[in-house]
């Protein structure tokens, strides 16, 4: 298994992120697994929920990405930037592919795959469990200026000196 990622940020304050569709550490549900892939899921994002974030919180930032995935840069499923400080809560599927669950404001940039939605677990079989770490970051920004096209590591990197706390909430998931 791989370091987790986040562990080598800069250290912010933390709060807390929840899903009544999974908890930290466990597996993810059929829906929270990809279609498009394979893995025989519904590629639907889980609900989260957040609670805790400082209060001079301007917008937050939602992603998942794998660790564990076989390249030397892990993969990016999901990426929503521009979420308005008044939400806390995104919708169990949400990240459809028309965002249609969205705040207004809201953008979903492409994952990995290249698809502006979210993208189920999908290791490959036989690699063993793979983490699917869902972060949610606090920022100091109402908004990051970020073309629509543009990667999720190009929007992490516009996030160095711009997150003031981060959640996290890690699912499994192995084939």
């Amino acid at each position: 298994m791989n370091p987790n990622p986040y562990d080598t940020l800069a250290p912010v304050a933390s709060f807390i992120l929840a899903s009544t569709d999974f908890r930290d550490g466990a597996k993810l549900a059929l829906p929270q697994v990809s279609g498009i892939f394979g893995a025989g899921g519904e590629d639907r994002s889980p609900e989260l929920s957040w609670t805790g974030f400082p209060p001079e919180t301007k917008s937050f930032v939602v992603t998942m990405f794998d660790p564990d995935a076989p390249t030397v840069s892990g993969f990016w499923h999901w990426a929503v930037v521009n979420i308005p400080a008044n939400v806390n809560r995104l919708s169990a599927g949400a990240g459809d592919e028309a965002g249609s669950s969205l705040p207004s404001g809201a953008l979903q940039l492409p994952n990995d795959a290249r698809m502006a939605r979210y993208l189920g677990a999908a290791p490959p079989h036989g690699h063993g469990p793979h983490r699917y770490i869902f972060c949610v970051n606090a920022l100091d920004v109402e908004a990051i200026a970020i073309d629509k096209g543009a990667t999720p590591a190009f929007l992490m990197a516009n996030l160095f000196g711009r997150t003031l706390a981060r959640a996290l909430l890690t699912g499994q998931y192995e084939r």
